[in-house]
Parts: C-alpha cells; structure tokens; sequence
C-alpha cells in the first residue's frame, strides 16, 4: 500500500487504488518530512519528530554547553516548529536540520561553551568519582578532560562548528555545507585545519577518527 502526498504535481499518475491519503498513515509510520507536512495542519504532529531526534539533539548541546543543554533542546525545538513551513526535505534531513538550529543557539553562549571546555581542561587531574548512572555521559565527560577540552576552547568558532558537527553531529560534509550555508570546499578547509591544531590532543580520545585527513577521494 502507498501513501498519497499531499500534493501532486502536474503531470504526475493518479495513484493505484491501494493507495491511502498521507493523513490517514499512523504517524509511526510516516517520515520525518511527512511529519513536518502534516503538522502544518496538525501541529500535534510535530511531536513525532521531537521524540525521534531528542536524545540525538540533546547528546550533542549536552557535549558543547554542558547544563544548558536542557534549555537549549527545547529552544531548538520551538525555533524548528516556528519555522516549519521553511523546511525543505529536498535539501536536509530532519535530523541535520535540528542540529544545525542547535549550532545556532549554541553561537549565542560562546562564552558559556568556551569556559565549559577550558574548566574540563583545567580538571584532567581531578580524580572521578565512582558512580552507576550515566555510563555513557561519564565517558563523555573524561573523554573530554585535558588537552582536548583545551584544544577545543582554542579553535575559532567557525572551525569548532565543523569539526563538532561532524564528530558530535555526525553530520556528513554535504550536511555540514548545508547546516551552515558554505561551499564543501569551505568545509573541507575548516575542517583540515581543525584537525591539524587538535590532532595531538586526539591521539587518545573517542574523536581519534579525525586525527587523519581524508583521503583525497573521500566524497562525505
């Protein structure tokens, strides 16, 4: 059985008789884009996408901004519902486009994420203390203590963006051009350089995939 959309384009078949109205598909089933679509009509819709993409969204504002993440995970979900009838399916997944609203915040509280990296860097040799919570947050955490932390407070903010969007988005080069409305080519020089100045900082962390540049015929 096939969805009907919710338009369809001049010249395009009428759909076979098992076809079922988008509206009508459980919104389980529907797409990220479809949810979009439909909560221009139903805003209750919209509800699908945050329960699909919070974890991912909320991961990454956590590893930038640390406590704010909270306030900036809803923040980035009302800005995407407000500019819903702006998106373009065409040109970014849902999850791409989430993160790079939440880039966007986060641009607002440099100085908040620079000092977060700067405080971890001063705590490497702060020792941990035991608990069985939040394994993977922990990880994070000590992941991110010492000269990485330091090494990401001292790159520019352009350059941070690319190569957290890529190593905590895990966004691909297209992805990252289109979050922030640059050429690749403008990707690629950012993220080289990014590379280059924390590589030594990376030899040992869970971000050591991006120790290497890519090879030159790696079309990510």
């Amino acid at each position: 059985m096939t969805a009907l959309p919710l338009h369809r384009s001049a010249g395009e078949p009428e759909p076979g008789p098992d076809a079922v109205p988008l509206r009508a598909l459980p919104s389980a089933l529907a797409t990220d884009a479809e949810l979009v679509i439909r909560s221009l009509v139903d805003p209750e819709q919209f509800a699908g996408l945050f329960d699909r993409h919070a974890v991912a969204v909320h991961r990454y504002l956590g590893r930038r901004v640390g406590d704010l993440a909270d306030d900036l995970l809803s923040e980035t979900f009302l800005v995407a519902f407000r500019r819903r009838a702006d998106y373009r399916p065409e040109r970014l997944d849902v999850r791409p486009w989430l993160i790079g609203i939440a880039t966007n915040l986060v641009h607002g509280h440099a100085r908040a994420e620079r000092r977060r990296y700067r405080a971890l860097a001063r705590s490497a040799a702060e020792p941990e203390v035991a608990d069985d919570g939040d394994r993977d947050g922990r990880l994070d955490a000590q992941a991110m203590r010492g000269p990485l932390a330091a090494a990401l407070a001292g790159l520019t903010a352009p350059d941070r963006d690319v190569l957290l969007l890529v190593a905590w988005g895990d966004l691909s080069y297209g992805e990252v051009a289109a979050v922030l409305d640059v050429p690749v080519g403008t990707v690629r020089s950012r993220l080289h350089r990014a590379r280059r100045q924390t590589r030594a900082a990376l030899a040992t962390t869970s971000l050591a995939d991006l120790l290497s540049d890519p090879a030159p015929e790696e079309t990510r």
